[in-house]
């Protein structure tokens, strides 16, 4: 399995390449194009072995089958188009997708060419914690999930942030830039398909940036068997030892999960903290060590065209009901004078 990397904008690319190495894809040259040098210098440090080539030499190539992507977010989906034209399938960065019109350009695409368009929600694909937790509720451990609660905050970095990083118009808003990865958790740990945008808001409330950047928003979202929260925002604070304290908690009929994917501000070193509650009693799980599943289902797909990483519907119910959210987000920003 070969592939190549277009779009090196966000650091997300460190993760989409590194996880197909891992899977056992290689990787035959990216296109060092930019809008940000610090990514592209981080790229070669951790990947000195590979070779820069054009764009449009990448895209003819026949012996190519992936092309992956963490560009400007506005512009991945037009990169994932022209792969897809191109016999290629994708594995983009989130969002993949900014506007309802790219959604149905790609969707179009994906009709046309029988390719893959993958979105690599890494808050749930690249995060063990994720993997125990589906497993346990797969077992019955919880019973029923009725709720979803997850809350993903992050560190605003302004220094280090492109131009990009503060226009909307090129990163799609707060609820589709972020907001997606908790939409993705909710209907994949309720089992739901689909589901509908109870309510929304975004808001203004920092002092660090300009009065139109959206640095807080919500959402309400319910399916025929379960509802769920979603609050993100660009709040962390400067002593978390980490970029954000990333949680999810899962209500079920019998029980209930919380994630603390990042930190355990408790004290517990390490990443991936699972705590369970049932019938039985409490328990602590490190999920530190658990195997990561993403990467090699989707290689697997490309390889047997199936659908085991993330069926290819869930994609697009995803970024809609994202693209839903934020254009009927309220403005709750009692800040946005300042």
């Amino acid at each position: 399995m070969r592939f190549a990397a277009i779009g090196l904008d966000h650091r997300h690319i460190y993760h989409l390449v590194g996880g197909l190495i891992d899977a056992g894809a290689k990787c035959v040259g990216f296109d060092p194009t930019t809008s940000d040098p610090r990514v592209l210098a981080g790229f070669r440090e951790r990947f000195p072995e590979l070779a820069p080539a054009h764009r449009e030499t990448l895209m003819a190539d026949p012996s190519i089958d992936i092309i992956c992507s963490a560009a400007i977010p506005s512009e991945r989906a037009a990169i994932a188009v022209a792969a897809m034209r191109a016999g290629k399938d994708v594995m983009v960065d989130k969002p993949g997708i900014t506007s309802f019109q790219q959604l149905e350009e790609v969707r179009r695409t994906v009709n046309d060419t029988g390719q893959i368009f993958s979105i690599c929600f890494s808050e749930r694909f690249i995060v063990p914690s994720t993997e125990v937790a589906l497993r346990l509720i797969q077992d019955g451990m919880i019973g029923e999930v009725i709720q979803t609660v997850g809350l993903g905050p992050h560190r605003l970095n302004k220094a280090i942030r492109p131009a990009w990083f503060f226009d909307a118009s090129q990163f799609g808003g707060i609820l589709v830039d972020i907001a997606s990865h908790q939409i993705d958790q909710f209907l994949t740990f309720t089992g739901s398909e689909n589901a509908e945008i109870v309510s929304s808001g975004i808001g203004h409330f920092g002092t660090e940036t300009a009065a139109d950047f959206q640095d807080f928003g919500e959402v309400l979202l319910q399916s025929e068997r379960a509802s769920g929260y979603v609050r993100v925002d660009w709040f962390t604070p400067d002593g978390l030892p980490t970029w954000g304290d990333g949680r999810l908690t899962i209500l079920g009929t019998r029980g209930t999960i919380e994630l603390r994917k990042y930190v355990d501000i408790a004290g517990r070193s390490g990443t991936d903290h699972l705590f369970l509650a049932d019938r039985h009693g409490t328990r602590h799980i490190d999920c530190s060590g658990e195997p990561l599943t993403y990467f090699r289902r989707f290689v697997a797909d490309v390889r047997d065209r199936s659908e085991t990483a993330m069926p290819q519907a869930h994609v697009f119910t995803v970024s809609r009901l994202a693209l839903e959210a934020q254009s009927r987000a309220r403005l709750i920003s009692p800040g946005g004078d300042r």
